[in-house]
């Protein structure tokens, strides 16, 4: 082969392997072990405040990760708690601020239409920077806002990890 037509044949081959590596992502997502971290301290920050719950953290795709279930929490708060996660990680917002805007707004209140979503209290997105890696939902406090509470103070016990 002549030199031209090597040239040629490798600059191909280098455009091909750069366009292909631009259609690879690399994402950040939650580990088991921090996953685990975050359901307990969820779960010790409502028990503090004399409330049973149940905490689900989600991945960045909305699968469970980890979940946890207080003594005396009500079997209903598995699937609330999973369902907020999911909605949280998913909308990449917190499921009260969701509430809050599908009753105030008349654009949103179609959101509570969404298969899996649930607009209560308690939805809050794992973020690490702006970049949404999950989703941690609470369910069993007497309020979704105190199921909020829960998990941003659980989030707060692992925010050195989320930098």
């Amino acid at each position: 082969m002549n030199k031209t037509l090597l040239a040629a044949l490798a600059t191909s081959l280098l455009a091909t392997s750069a366009a292909q590596a631009q259609d690879v992502r690399s994402e950040r997502n939650l580990s088991l072990a921090l996953a685990n971290q975050i359901a307990a301290a969820g779960v010790a920050s409502c028990q503090e405040a004399g409330y049973a719950v149940t905490v689900t953290v989600v991945d960045r795709a909305g699968s469970v990760r980890a979940l946890q279930r207080a003594d005396n929490a009500g079997p209903h708060t598995l699937d609330a708690s999973r369902a907020k996660a999911y909605t949280s990680a998913s909308a990449k917002n917190t499921t009260l601020a969701m509430m809050e805007s599908a009753q105030k707004n008349p654009g949103a209140a179609n959101l509570v239409n969404i298969p899996g979503f649930l607009l209560l209290g308690g939805g809050v997105p794992v973020k690490v920077g702006d970049e949404v890696i999950g989703g941690v939902g609470i369910g069993g406090a007497p309020g979704g806002h105190l199921d909020e509470k829960c998990a941003l103070a659980a989030l707060e016990t692992v925010k050195d990890a989320l930098k």
